[in-house]
């Protein structure tokens, strides 16, 4: 089966508490399938609610309606209303996410931050660290910083620690929120080669792109978060 993410009529609204509970509707009746090896690239001006979906992708925010489904397991799963441990299993094996900021335990140096997704799986250590090596090698994240906390980088080296480990293993289906942002034309160059990689391996993506370019580059088709048209590349 090709299609590895089913959503139908979600959406998401805020209340402000703090401001008269004023309600704010974010998303109305999204829907839309990801296939193996497409990249379906989210598009609409700032605020139309494109990171909000990707937060409700990944069990981050709670959805008011509607349904994800997500191929975990070699069967489907309901990821609106899953159990916490549902969740946690299809982040470790099924979803993974390319977030704006770095989020880490202090202290644990940048090699092992990188590896984490591939040991959760039980891939052996020795494989990993070569993995990992590789990475930070092709994201221009010199040696002698491997064995330090990234939580003292700069913030474009912390995007590409980042990076790095977003494409530590082969996700079924990958989160990318704005991953070539802020960064150089090499490095943005490695973040697209990785993605076409991913791509070529079966993975479905789901991604924002402020960057024409690399939007026009990595999109198999375009979701128009304001008119929730789905439109071919």
């Amino acid at each position: 089966m090709d299609t590895i993410i089913k959503v139908a009529g979600i959406s998401k609204k805020f209340v402000l508490h703090q401001q008269h509970d004023v309600t704010l509707n974010v998303l109305s009746e999204i829907s839309f399938e990801v296939r193996k090896g497409e990249c379906l690239v989210l598009a609409g001006r700032s605020g139309a609610g494109k990171s909000t979906l990707l937060r409700m992708l990944y069990g981050n925010y709670l959805t008011e309606t509607g349904s994800i489904q997500m191929r975990h397991d070699n069967r489907w799963l309901e990821l609106v209303g899953a159990n916490p441990r549902q969740i946690m299993a299809v982040r470790r094996h099924t979803l993974g996410y390319v977030s704006q900021f770095l989020r880490v335990i202090p202290r644990v140096p940048t090699i092992e931050v990188v590896m984490e997704p591939a040991l959760l799986r039980g891939i052996p250590a020795a494989h990993a660290r070569r993995r990992a090596e590789t990475l930070l090698a092709r994201l221009n994240i010199s040696e002698r910083l491997w064995s330090l906390a990234p939580g003292t980088f700069s913030g474009g080296e912390q995007q590409r620690v980042n990076i790095a480990r977003g494409f530590m293993v082969n996700w079924p289906a990958l989160l990318l929120d704005e991953p070539t942002a802020s960064l150089d034309d090499t490095n943005r160059r490695v973040v697209l080669e990785l993605i076409e990689e991913a791509k070529a391996e079966g993975s479905a993506l789901i991604g924002i792109f402020h960057d024409e370019k690399a939007r026009t580059k990595v999109a198999s088709r375009l979701l128009d978060m304001e008119s929730e048209e789905i439109n071919h590349v």
